[in-house]
């Protein structure tokens, strides 16, 4: 069922009849509790995993979709959707066959062509998917269930990028969704995963619903990160949106949720003292945080003022706003995050406690800064990126800097961000985002690390330069090799400026006790395995 405006209508209505109904009559058409999670994720404004990398969409599609290959607990790539699988002796031949069992939410099955459909889509917009279509030859089926991907030269990442869970994640889409372009929206919910979106229980701006899929079949393998069987041990999930942090906490207190999914951090000691709630960190490697500025428009168009971005920022000073607790924060200055291989100290002779706001003056003349506005947007629905926000809007004010604030929802961020216009045309100047840690290990996939233009992730860096050397990624056998690869490619990046770090935070869920079975792994919430005990 594709969400349109009409049933958008449909539903809101649905869901004010609920409220007027008996309570009798509403026990019949509403899960029970002891069988549903609610969590308080926020709006859900975007359905599309391809469409759009926010951090709900993916999580959305990591319930109703699937991959192909799927990270471990060792974050190693292991079959999902693929039963068997193997590779030509020169190393240019992949021959995948789909494992059975798979069927769509609408009761047809799953075939070799949605597979093919869906890794071309996700080839557009994904840098590793970009760069597997420029060497692919060829994909396409062979029959029903199987599928290869021929290419021009070996591409020793292949699994690893149909594993990956960096947005855009590749989820399998039925050929008739996955046929669309990229830049158009999915809107039709249709998945192959372990949940089902529950349409008649969405209300709109409050509140979505999935329920267990009955008739999808685990993998017989024991569950590991992502891998393995997934296994529902719940009947429904609710994802509830609540603006306000207090007000979420004083439900979750009160167990009319279960979990809030990003606690704003100045509530940690209130959390940790309720003998009925835990805080729980499912990545442990913790979070980049990114100041993204538009390279196509004024004033960050000019390399100047993206250095003076790099000299103003203060990090201790965002993390104290970000993550207030030290053991929760601290500084990271390579491109490659602080707990990867390959992170390094290469070209960061501009970090400095309290930031250099002199030298960032100094640079915004030398840009011919002129008193354009800059526009940062504003998340107030995302408490650590609102708090960011505010401070950065300060900093730059001090320095003479016309900083102004657009505030909306996460979901308005993720909409305009997408507009390349200029700020007079509902563009933007900067916003604020973050990352996995462990991502940044991956220049090929990683969303930050591209500096491809137009084909690059949102402020859309351009240097051909460090492209190149990017682009030897992917050939690079060994850890040695990468080292230095990583070294040159941040020499490189901290010249142009492709975006600006603001400390690495980590960040934990607050739950009940009640809930239990919470897979650990360093990026997207899993909502399998998951299991509530009776109260």
């Amino acid at each position: 069922m594709t969400i349109s405006r009409r049933n958008l209508i449909k539903m809101g209505m649905a869901a004010g009849t609920a409220l007027s109904m008996p309570s009798v009559l509403r026990a019949q058409t509403e899960p029970t509790a002891a069988r549903t999670v609610r969590m308080m994720m926020g709006d859900l404004t975007v359905f599309d995993p391809i469409f759009s990398s926010d951090d709900r969409t993916s999580i959305h599609g990591m319930a109703i979709y699937e991959t192909l290959f799927a990270l471990d607990s060792q974050l190693k790539p292991q079959p999902q959707m693929v039963g068997k699988w193997g590779v030509s002796d020169d190393k240019k031949t992949y021959t995948f066959e789909l494992r059975d069992g798979l069927g769509w939410h609408d009761g047809t099955p799953v075939t070799a062509a949605d597979c093919v459909a869906s890794i071309r889509r996700w080839g557009q917009v994904d840098s590793g998917g970009q760069i597997l279509m420029e060497r692919a030859k060829d994909i396409s089926k062979k029959d029903d269930k199987t599928f290869t991907i021929a290419l021009k030269e070996p591409l020793g990442l292949l699994i690893d990028l149909l594993a990956k869970v960096s947005q855009p994640v590749p989820f399998i889409m039925h050929e008739k969704d996955a046929s669309r372009p990229a830049t158009e929206q999915v809107t039709a919910n249709i998945g192959s995963g372990p949940f089902k979106v529950n349409h008649a229980l969405a209300k709109p701006g409050a509140s979505f619903a999935y329920d267990r899929n009955e008739k999808y079949v685990p993998r017989g393998e024991p569950s590991s990160g992502y891998a393995g069987g997934k296994v529902v041990k719940i009947d429904h999930v609710i994802w509830d949106n609540i603006a306000d942090q207090q007000t979420a906490l004083a439900a979750l207190q009160a167990g009319e949720i279960d979990l809030v999914m990003w606690p704003s951090a100045d509530l940690y000691p209130v959390i940790e003292s309720d003998p009925n709630l835990v805080l729980q960190l499912l990545n442990k490697a913790g979070t980049d945080m990114c100041l993204r500025m538009n390279h196509l428009q004024k004033p960050f168009d000019n390399v100047k003022a993206r250095q003076a971005m790099l000299h103003l920022i203060d990090q201790e000073a965002f993390l104290s706003v970000t993550a207030p607790d030290p053991k929760y924060g601290r500084p990271v200055t390579s491109i490659f995050g602080n707990t990867t291989p390959y992170s390094n100290d290469e070209n960061t002779g501009w970090y400095k406690k309290g930031g250099d706001p002199a030298k960032a003056k100094q640079l915004f003349e030398e840009a011919g800064y002129a008193g354009e506005t800059v526009v940062i947007l504003d998340p107030t629905s995302w408490a650590a990126a609102h708090a960011a926000s505010q401070l950065l809007a300060a900093t730059l004010q001090k320095i003479g800097v016309n900083a102004e604030l657009a505030p909306s929802d996460w979901g308005g961020v993720a909409a305009r961000r997408a507009n390349k216009g200029p700020v007079e045309s509902g563009g933007w100047s900067i916003f604020i985002t973050d990352d996995p840690d462990y991502v940044q290990g991956d220049p090929i996939s990683a969303p930050f690390l591209g500096a491809n233009g137009d084909k690059a992730w949102y402020g859309w860096p351009k240097n051909d330069e460090y492209e190149a050397l990017r682009a030897k990624w992917a050939d690079v056998e060994t850890l040695d090799e990468r080292k230095v690869l990583a070294r040159k490619m941040q020499a490189i990046w901290w010249e142009f400026v492709g975006d600006v770090r603001l400390g690495q935070t980590i960040s934990p869920l607050a739950r009940s006790k009640a809930v239990t079975g919470l897979i650990e792994m360093p990026h997207l919430l899993a909502m399998w395995n998951m299991q509530k005990a009776s109260t």
